[in-house]
């Protein structure tokens, strides 16, 4: 039987030694409750987006107060053009609703994962892990290490 994403992330920081802590809360479906769910501020939220650049599906963590700057991905990834994963290809591609996608790629979703670099100005994080229901909060400096993405800017103030 196959891990769930959130029992592969465990699995995963546990073997890197990152500590970090888990919290059940009621459903969260947006940035904004889920940060409120976890008592943390929004800014310390990893968000992650599946979007498509050109032929190839690409998964994309910026801070919960940020917004995507497509024109900063197209530019930098050589991309003609980008458009959000809808909820079906979501399902295809992770297994994952809208909300629960956490922040990483291979080898817990397979995609290639893109890190915006203001994320690294934060000392932690905080990410719905596979579910709507759980969140993980961890080290930025951990995710760095353990989490093999490219780490570009690519956010803008919301």
């Amino acid at each position: 039987m196959s891990l769930s994403v959130l029992e592969a992330i465990r699995a995963l920081l546990l073997a890197e030694g990152v500590p970090f802590v888990e919290k059940e809360h009621e459903a969260t479906h947006t940035s904004e409750q889920s940060a409120l769910a976890r008592g943390e501020s929004l800014r310390i939220g990893a968000k992650a987006l599946v979007i498509k650049t050109d032929s190839q599906y690409r998964l994309f963590v910026l801070p919960a107060d940020r917004k995507l700057d497509s024109s900063a991905v197209k530019r930098q990834l050589g991309a003609k053009k980008t458009r959000f994963a809808d909820a079906a290809e979501l399902l295809e591609l992770t297994g994952l609703v809208p909300g629960s996608v956490p922040p990483f790629g291979r080898p817990i979703l397979p995609l290639e994962l893109v890190a915006d670099l203001a994320l690294a100005e934060n000392e932690k994080m905080a990410f719905n892990a596979g579910s709507l229901t759980h969140s993980i909060i961890m080290a930025v400096s951990d995710y760095q290490r353990v989490s093999s993405a490219l780490w570009l800017s690519i956010s803008q103030p919301s």
